[in-house]
């Protein structure tokens, strides 16, 4: 699939782009090139230092903003494919910071958009999260703006051969910022602050992340935007996965969070397909493919009027046990509780 192909990840020294980079190299060997683009300088000369151009010649490091549309028209000529994973995603952060937000996660979305249309770029898949579906936060709002602009873009391609779609996914087990590595490191303290004790999750793997990009590129007809099926956790059995031993305490639920997040609505389900591992929710507006067509290509059923998927209501869960054996094999292999 990627073998013989350009490709280019924005933000691609964060936490999705580093595995992303593992995967690609150890599943398809002979792709062509890789180029790292994101802005800041240390991050990727710590990540060269893993990847010498010696042996990794197929890797390029390119400093730069998706807010700046000339310079990722450039870094985009000759490029196959585009996986936009760049975006400012701290709630608290953008609540903050709107303005900021919105030209990352909003105009960046646009200019990642325009330069793969004028650059003759095949396959554009973005990653989306849960907080995008009924957001009540500024991050989501404009995670959400990002997946219509990428649903729709299939609308305005023209004669080119390109798609865009769109991976929604819940937390991201260990992953920068979230809950698992942040109680690993409160641990110590013998205090693990939880902000209301009936919170739950979605729980998705960076390896798994990946598999699902990969999916896309392979399979998207162009505009959906795809949802894994994936367990949910109870906040309060991470903290006794974590750190048994450890006093809880409670200390409210911050501004613009759920308590339980959803990656499809009832209203999303009136456009929603289900396949054997994900969902697909289709573009509202489509010039380009029929409702059928997308059934068809996916071998997809629709699913039931009323239908909604959030991570309260969710069907599989986590266990203590079972996150305890995701942490060791995902996160820290020497972990303890």
């Amino acid at each position: 699939m990627l073998n013989g192909k350009k490709v280019l990840i924005t933000g691609g020294t964060g936490s999705f782009g580093k595995k992303f980079i593992k995967m690609i190299l150890a599943d398809y060997p002979e792709v062509e090139r890789i180029v790292i683009y994101s802005r800041d300088e240390l991050k990727q000369f710590e990540m060269k230092q893993n990847y010498p151009h010696s042996e990794y010649p197929q890797l390029r490091f390119f400093i730069g903003d998706v807010r700046d549309k000339a310079r990722l028209t450039r870094a985009c000529e000759g490029i196959d494919v585009i996986i936009h994973a760049a975006a400012i995603k701290q709630v608290d952060t953008a609540e903050y910071n709107p303005t900021e937000c919105i030209r990352t996660n909003v105009d960046g979305a646009e200019n990642v958009i325009d330069a793969a249309l004028t650059c003759g770029v095949k396959d554009v898949v973005a990653l989306s999260t849960d907080k995008a579906c009924a957001p009540i936060n500024l991050y989501g709002a404009t995670k959400l703006a990002s997946d219509k602009l990428f649903s729709a873009a299939n609308n305005i391609k023209g004669s080119k051969d390109i798609k865009f779609s769109v991976v929604r996914y819940g937390n991201v087990m260990g992953s920068r910022g979230s809950v698992i590595p942040f109680f690993m490191n409160k641990k110590e303290e013998g205090i693990l602050p939880i902000t209301h004790d009936e919170m739950t999750r979605f729980n998705i793997s960076l390896e798994d992340g990946v598999r699902l990009v990969f999916f896309a590129i392979e399979n998207a007809l162009g505009g959906e935007i795809f949802v894994p099926k994936i367990p949910s956790y109870k906040i309060l059995d991470v903290a006794k996965a974590v750190a048994p031993d450890c006093e809880i305490k409670i200390v409210g639920v911050r501004p613009g969070e759920k308590l339980h997040e959803e990656m499809i609505t009832e209203s999303d389900s009136l456009n929603t397909i289900e396949m054997e591992k994900y969902y697909a929710i289709l573009p509202s507006v489509s010039f380009v493919h029929k409702r059928e067509k997308f059934l068809e290509h996916h071998n997809a059923k629709l699913v039931p009027f009323g239908f909604k998927y959030n991570s309260g209501e969710n069907t599989e869960w986590e266990t203590v046990d079972t996150l305890r054996e995701k942490i060791k094999t995902y996160v820290d292999p020497n972990f303890e509780a």
